[in-house]
């Protein structure tokens, strides 16, 4: 069986398309370099198709579901996923025996980023907590297919896609310039993944999913520490230290992540003022707002804004 990544030989970006009903419904396959690649599928022509995907390599796979649903069922595990509009999954696959289906009812508009195990074996650091490291170990396992998380698309994911498929084939240095584009995206999805191996006790575990339940409903207009830990049946100190323990941040940083991960995603509706969504995020400044947005995505929001 051949390799789903092509190796380089005269040529280090390649364009196929794969399937065409016309110029408007197809599905590309781009491969940017050896172990890199990305298919686009845009199809809008209302017919129900099926797809077999057979291989053996170790890979992981963002995709990033614009418009429409796609089912995938895994024949090795016996188990079915479902692809559902506005959503951004990412699995790992060390071997693929996969039935594909679009559907019918709906425009399917669909980015999914191909990444080989050896790609990410360059960006191994030794450490027990980094994501990098986390992924290559878990697909050097025998996994058929894994879904390791789901977020909602936002208004970053979409503004580096943009940029990946405007890429015209005749630019100079195409594939240097995609692949710094790759690593950016890469970046972005992978700070938002939650791996977890710190060993912690059952109280632990539980006073710091209650404080995390909590600032995920309340991170506008959150609780005081002390508060916190008196909702989470613990004190001040202990909330803290396990706290900082299990997720490498402090509670204020972590509220701040996720008013800038909310204010990412109601940027990409783009239906509300940099004003408005910085209020309703819990920022009564807009100029502090966008300054911490740069400092933490390096883009300023009134460029999200701009597509």
């Amino acid at each position: 069986m051949e390799s789903f990544f092509f190796n380089i030989t005269d040529t280090s970006y390649k364009v196929e398309k794969l399937f065409e009903v016309d110029e408007e419904n197809y599905i590309k396959r781009v491969d940017i370099s050896n172990g890199v690649l990305f298919l686009e599928i845009r199809l809008d022509d209302a017919q129900e198709r099926r797809f077999n995907f057979s291989n053996l390599d170790r890979m992981l796979v963002i995709s990033v579901m614009q418009e429409g649903d796609i089912s995938l069922y895994d024949r090795i595990a016996e188990q079915k996923y479902t692809l559902t509009s506005n959503s951004v999954d990412i699995y790992l696959s060390s071997k693929q025996e996969i039935d594909i289906e679009l559907s019918k009812d709906h425009r399917q508009k669909v980015f999914v980023l191909c990444i080989a195990d050896f790609i990410l074996k360059r960006y191994l650091s030794g450490e027990k907590e980094s994501v990098i490291d986390y992924l290559y170990n878990s697909l050097q396992e025998d996994i058929a297919l894994k879904r390791i998380s789901r977020h909602s698309i936002d208004a970053i994911s979409l503004y580096i896609i943009d940029k990946i498929k405007a890429i015209k084939s005749d630019e100079k240095m195409k594939s240097l310039v995609c692949e710094d584009l790759i690593l950016e995206f890469m970046i972005h999805r992978f700070k938002l993944l939650d791996i977890d191996e710190t060993p912690l006790k059952d109280d632990e575990i539980c006073i710091t999913n209650s404080a995390k339940d909590i600032l995920l409903k309340s991170f506008a207009n959150p609780p005081t520490i002390d508060v916190l830990a008196h909702l989470c049946a613990t004190n001040e100190t202990k909330l803290k230290y396990v706290f900082k323990k299990r997720y490498k941040c402090t509670i204020y940083s972590y509220i701040q992540d996720l008013r800038l991960q909310k204010a990412n995603l109601l940027l990409k509706e783009q239906n509300l003022t940099i004003g408005e969504i910085a209020k309703e995020v819990g920022y009564k400044h807009q100029g502090h707002f966008s300054k911490l947005f740069f400092q933490h995505y390096n883009i300023y929001p009134k460029e999200l804004l701009k597509k």
